[in-house]
């Protein structure tokens, strides 16, 4: 099961959690209306009444809606709102202690490796136990809580262990599901809280005749069982839709790490030790931990969100990791003959990479691009590694990328706008970096991109699109847009997007491939003409690759199709983009397959068409992990730098 196909089925659980709601809201309804008759006297006289009823019924669904629909818009911030109810505090590289940096570290590597944004990462200070989540909408907007007890009790390789689980659920479509869980059980959960509060209220007053009726108290007890029931029923729609969410997620962290002793470590302490929290906001969340984080009861085989641990420990152990083992390890990957130099053997370790290969590829971790994320994140300078964990450092690296790196006289036409428009120690920061960047490979400019984003996000919005104005800026001074400005902006626009606009819709719009028909055709045109961009590149060359892509959408045969590449600008196709993105899973599936059939026709991937492809799905939320070719290095000179923690 690849990418989306995990989307597709966390949407058919999400129908399923929306039946099983629906289910425990009726069984309420009928509680609540037999708790009526008694509170009226009437429930031995007549059972049936049916203006009672629906007067119940009407009530009923709406104080649940109103609950689950208050929670729902609480939510609408993403997984940091959990994070901060659970008591999480947002842990920042410049305030981290060790064992934070480390954490962060491990963050980052897999970040890079998936190709996803880096995730926030919130520290539950007080919480002693192991545990950990993953919560959000999209991938992009992801947020990863831990434990202090996770940072005090693992080693490092159980700690990547347990942040590899957690990036299972952020690129397998669980975290969405798992938000919409906490929004709907948090209607039922308004039932009891109304129940608790007629309790109170039971010296007050009484409803209905003194000799016949019951006293509201007792209706409040009635209404905080049923609550009750409800919040029983809640942990069995949450245990049915997680536990084998839990089994895939183990499973994965095993292939993004090749190390099971590392997740088996963990579970092997959490028998010893405990992963219960101490917050109250524990039980709302509880489906979303790694481990149990309620107190065990007597029904916890059939309440619990998480299988028994002794089951994952044998399921982690049986996993066939035969093909894992015979697979180099970090230190002994080697550099390809130069016959090989070819980006496209970054996916499947292959020379020749097939287009299909991408597409499985896509929202996964293999050892080989992990490998290359450490390399990668290890070997910067210094000072870079520094720039991205401090706001003004970050904001000159993010006006650095923008500068032209061929033209000083463009360059220097950007840097006099800049000052006009940035204080002189920003701009000189600008440079300084720039100088540096010079010495990168190309293919470290995206990656130093999402090291970034995590500091930038601590703006607030205006200042977020400020510094995307500020960056379209430095390329209009350029006077042209080159495509590394382009992919650039794109990336840089959608990654702060959940600081800009948290509220922007990630909800499907399009289910046919009739809808975005001519955007994916716009798309494959830019990627066809990108790839035969050389000098000596022929006209049917183009027309062929994209001709080749076209065939590969959904239902090409009974399309209109053009006989040659469309024609288009950068905000066309930045349009076009937008709309992919609310398409399904599977029409995303397509448009990603084809478009990597346009860039490998010719079993070759150039710098710009990497960069383009990996941009488009990373903007559709479609995470494609770093194309590897380790002849190319990451520095134009060789860099020492110390082995991080």
């Amino acid at each position: 099961m690849n990418f989306f196909e995990h989307q597709d089925r966390a949407r058919q659980n999400t129908q399923q959690l929306i039946g099983l709601f629906s289910l425990s809201i009726a069984v309420m309804i009928m509680a609540i209306y037999i708790a009526t008759l008694f509170m009226f006297g009437m429930a031995f006289r007549v059972w049936w009444h049916p203006g009672i009823f629906l007067y119940v019924a009407g009530i009923t669904i709406v104080a649940i809606a109103v609950g689950s629909l208050y929670k729902i818009a609480c939510l609408r911030q993403g997984g940091s709102v959990i994070a901060q109810e659970l008591g999480g505090r947002l842990l920042l590289p410049d305030t981290a202690d060790e064992q934070g940096r480390q954490l962060l570290n491990i963050v980052e590597e897999m970040a890079i490796a998936s190709g996803i944004s880096v995730p926030q990462v919130y520290l539950l200070e007080r919480e002693t136990g192991i545990n950990a989540f993953a919560a959000g909408f999209t991938p992009n907007d992801a947020v990863i809580g831990v434990t202090r007890g996770t940072l005090e009790h693992l080693s490092r390789d159980e700690l990547q262990g347990v942040i590899g689980h957690e990036f299972s659920h952020i690129l397998n479509g669980d975290m969405r599901l798992n938000l919409r869980l906490v929004g709907l059980l948090h209607g039922i959960l308004f039932i009891y809280i109304t129940g608790e509060l007629l309790w109170r209220l039971r010296d007050t007053f009484r409803l209905g005749k003194e000799d016949k009726g019951l006293p509201i108290w007792a209706f409040g007890l009635a209404l905080m069982a049923i609550g009750g029931i409800g919040l029983l029923c809640g942990r069995l729609i949450k245990a049915a839709v997680s536990r084998q969410r839990e089994f895939l997620a183990d499973a994965s962290a095993v292939q993004f790490t090749r190390n099971p002793n590392g997740l088996t470590g963990v579970f092997q302490k959490l028998q010893q030790m405990d992963s219960r929290l101490i917050s109250p906001g524990a039980e709302a969340a509880s489906h979303m931990f790694f481990g149990n984080a309620l107190n065990p009861s007597f029904w916890e085989n059939m309440f619990s969100t998480h299988p028994p641990l002794a089951e994952r420990i044998r399921r982690v152990g049986g996993l066939n990791i035969s093909n894992l083992a015979a697979m180099p390890s970090h230190n002994q990957m080697r550099s390809p003959s130069p016959s090989q130099e070819s980006l496209a053997m970054g996916f499947a370790g292959g020379s020749n990479a097939m287009p299909e290969q991408v597409v499985n590829q896509v929202g996964s971790v293999t050892p080989e691009h992990f490998a290359h994320a450490q390399a990668l994140l290890s070997q910067l300078p210094e000072s870079l590694r520094l720039g991205v964990r401090e706001q003004e450092s970050a904001m000159a690296i993010a006006f650095a990328l923008a500068l032209d790196t061929e033209n000083i006289e463009i360059q220097e036409r950007q840097i006099a706008w800049l000052r006009e428009v940035q204080p002189t120690e920003l701009v000189e920061k600008t440079i300084e970096f720039r100088s540096e960047i010079n010495q990168l490979d190309p293919s470290i400019r995206l990656p130093l991109v999402d090291l970034a984003v995590p500091i930038l996000r601590q703006n607030s919005a205006k200042e977020c699109q400020r510094l995307c104005k500020c960056v379209h800026g430095l390329v209009v001074a350029t006077g042209s847009l080159s495509l590394w400005h382009f992919v650039l902006q794109l990336i840089l626009w959608h990654r702060l997007q959940p600081s800009i606009n948290p509220t922007s819709p990630t909800t499907v719009e399009f289910t046919t491939i009739e809808q975005i028909w001519p955007d994916s055709l716009l798309v494959l045109s830019v990627i066809a003409r990108v790839g035969h961009s050389q000098p000596d590149a022929h006209t049917e060359d183009i027309t062929y690759a994209f001709r080749s892509g076209v065939f590969r959408l959904p239902k090409a045969g009974e399309q209109e199709k053009p006989e040659i590449p469309l024609t288009c600008n950068f905000t066309e196709l930045k349009k076009s983009i937008e709309r992919l993105r609310l398409a399904s899973p599977k029409l995303k599936q397509a448009i990603v397959d084809a478009c990597a059939h346009t860039v490998l026709l010719d079993n070759k991937v150039t710098s710009s068409e990497a960069d383009l492809l990996r941009a488009i799905a990373m903007t559709l939320d479609c995470p494609i992990p770093p194309f590897l070719n380790p002849q190319r290095g990451i520095s134009k000179q060789k860099q020492s730098s110390p082995k991080r923690s």
